[in-house]
């Protein structure tokens, strides 16, 4: 309910999910996939997890009750790529067959790491990331799209920043301003145990007013002007009250912040 009225995603697009270490990426994942399940039942639902610990790999299948595909951190770099590929193929052939999918990737940070791997021997560029790699991920952030007479591909991914890494940055950098939609987490407010830890005024979906009512869109714009006025903190924590307080989003939409 907090991304449909910050910065709502819709068929066939591509969104980011930018993620400081302990930013609460994992816990916003989950609330998205389970939403996705409970919500949207007819839609494809696939959870592509990077380098991760075994742990969180079964967490997030037992949490959300949906299959995840998944390399561990202890498997070759290359193999966090193959995963990716495969999935993909897979989410291809589903949207051919008049799917409507929705892919979930932790992380495209990962994703380009691992294809940085996999090209050893090719040119290096900035940051020690070959341009190949950085290509073969722009190709698979790239893939959602709406099918004419078809199905769909929206592609969801995480992306780390403020790692300390170089190849991190150079990385991010890459990807930044590719989506048509963003989300900015802040470590401040994960920290504080606040989720989702979402930076409203640094979070939003470009050309937004076609996902919406033109009516629906003037009261959204109102909370957003609203918001914008709070500190960052404030900001989500109003929100996330107000939500509390309404069953639906058109209901909170009707009666206004409070």
């Amino acid at each position: 309910r907090v991304l449909d009225l910050v910065a709502p995603l819709g068929k066939g697009q591509r969104g980011l999910i930018v993620a400081p270490p302990r930013g609460g990426k994992t816990i916003l994942l989950k609330q998205i996939a389970k939403a996705i399940r409970r919500n949207h039942p007819e839609v494809e639902l696939i959870v592509v997890l990077l380098d991760e610990r075994p742990e969180e790999v079964t967490d997030f299948e037992e949490t959300v009750g949906t299959t995840v595909y998944a390399s561990t951190f202890d498997e070759a770099p290359k193999r966090h790529a193959q995963v990716a590929d495969l999935v993909i193929e897979r989410a291809r052939r589903l949207v051919e067959r008049g799917k409507d999918v929705v892919l979930l990737l932790d992380s495209l940070t990962r994703l380009a790491r691992g294809h940085n791997a996999a090209n050893q021997g090719g040119p290096i560029g900035s940051g020690g990331v070959s341009p190949v790699a950085l290509q073969k991920s722009r190709k698979f952030f790239g893939n959602a799209r709406n099918v004419e007479e078809g199905g769909s591909l929206t592609i969801l991914a995480t992306a780390l920043i403020e790692t300390e890494s170089r190849m991190d940055d150079v990385i991010f950098e890459e990807f930044k301003g590719t989506g048509n939609m963003e989300v900015r987490l802040d470590r401040e407010l994960a920290e504080r145990r606040v989720y989702p830890a979402i930076h409203i005024p640094q979070s939003g979906t470009r050309n937004d007013d076609r996902l919406y009512h033109p009516d629906e869109f003037i009261k959204v714009l109102d909370i957003r002007r609203q918001l914008a006025q709070l500190p960052i903190g404030d900001a989500i924590e109003t929100l996330l009250k107000n939500l509390r307080a309404t069953k639906t989003n058109a209901e909170l939409l009707l009666r206004g912040l409070r």
